[in-house]
């Protein structure tokens, strides 16, 4: 091998990064859609047996870049328990990984925790060519057989046409252990919210959240769409019982007065048809440009401030259910070291934003 000026495949000088594709010897194959799997952050799969988070059938209102996005999987989760030692994944999605900063294990990928609510850990996610749209990959494979508790988060930039869950043949499946509470908390937002770009899913901040307060999370974040369309506040009115919903879509409102003209409109829409559950409205996390202009902070600044000044007015006629968060804070200290590009969180990133919403939403909901 020519060392001097040969492209380096790092795949074939590191056993750790080769693909962990799948021996499905032995394996049967289910469903996450039946029984006893439970399906969350897909509020509407029961009707359109879809991978979708809007409905199918959607009014005119919503916008269709945003129906398109939301075929991307972000926030689905899969849940049960098993004794299987083995359990492998078939994947088939809409696209291939196409993404310039942002891994194909979070776009496309799948990943995998063990253990029940409150002591879950990171065991894998799936590795496999990015140049494919179709996989199948190993998610863990133990000598000994025991009963786990398992969750399975949904890529989060990419749509899935049909996913299988592959157990051992003579593996016996359980329910998993029940939410703390069954109503979901919704999420509306932009490319943040959706999880670009985290490296694997269960690293979007939505997903850490679920996790630790062990509620279900419907995340709506429609990547660079997230702009306060009457049509989605609809959707998101229109689910029978919510609990708790968060706006955090000033990022793709900046321009033209757009969030000085949508807010009182989005936020009305849903206390209408939900006149006491928690809405908690977020201004924009910091950007490094913030560090640089002064411009670009006074900006944000001020829609900061109007967003607390509407929730401020809000309370003042009454309504002691709407809630602000300051955007600003949820990076801490060296914010311009949490993200990929300037704008989307890395790991590091929606770690914090998830540390710091946490005691805010479980104060909200419980």
């Amino acid at each position: 091998m020519d060392i001097k000026q040969s492209g380096i495949n790092v795949r074939q000088l590191d056993k750790a990064m080769e693909i962990n594709e799948a021996d499905s010897t032995g394996i049967a194959w289910y469903s996450p859609m039946e029984s006893p799997f439970r399906l969350s952050g897909f509020p509407w799969i029961a009707v359109d047996r879809v991978y979708r988070r809007l409905p199918l059938n959607i009014n005119p209102g919503v916008p269709e870049i945003v129906s398109i996005l939301a075929n991307c999987t972000a926030g689905g989760q899969v849940s049960f328990r098993t004794n299987s030692r083995k359990l492998v994944l078939k994947v088939e999605l809409a696209g291939v990984a196409n993404m310039c900063h942002m891994p194909a294990t979070g776009q496309c990928g799948f990943d995998c925790y063990l253990g029940e609510p409150g002591k879950r850990f990171f065991y894998s996610a799936t590795k496999y060519d990015h140049s494919k749209s179709t996989y199948e990959c190993t998610l863990f494979d133990f000598p000994n057989r025991e009963v786990r508790e398992v969750l399975l988060n949904f890529p989060l930039y990419q749509g899935v046409k049909s996913v299988f869950v592959g157990l051992d043949s003579d593996a016996e499946i359980f329910e998993p252990t029940p939410f703390a509470i069954d109503k979901p908390v919704v999420i509306y937002g932009t490319s943040i919210t959706q999880g670009g770009c985290a490296s694997r899913p269960g690293m979007a901040y939505t997903n850490i959240l679920s996790r630790n307060l062990n509620v279900p999370v419907v995340n709506l974040g429609f990547s660079g769409n997230g702009k306060g369309d009457p049509g989605v506040a609809e959707i998101i009115a229109g689910i029978p019982e919510l609990a708790c919903v968060v706006l955090d879509y000033e990022a793709n409102a900046t321009a033209d007065g757009l969030l000085e003209k949508t807010l009182a409109k989005f936020f009305g829409i849903i206390r209408e048809k939900h006149p006491t559950v928690p809405i908690l409205i977020v201004s924009k996390i910091r950007y490094a440009i913030m560090n640089f202009s002064e411009e670009a902070l006074n900006r944000a600044n001020y829609l900061r401030d109007f967003q607390r000044s509407f929730v401020e007015e809000q309370r003042k006629q009454g309504d002691a259910n709407v809630h602000f968060l300051d955007g600003s804070t949820l990076l801490g200290d060296k914010f311009d070291e949490c993200t990929v590009d300037g704008v989307h969180p890395t790991d590091l990133g929606f770690a914090r934003m998830a540390e710091n919403l946490e005691p805010v939403l479980r104060d909200l909901i419980f």
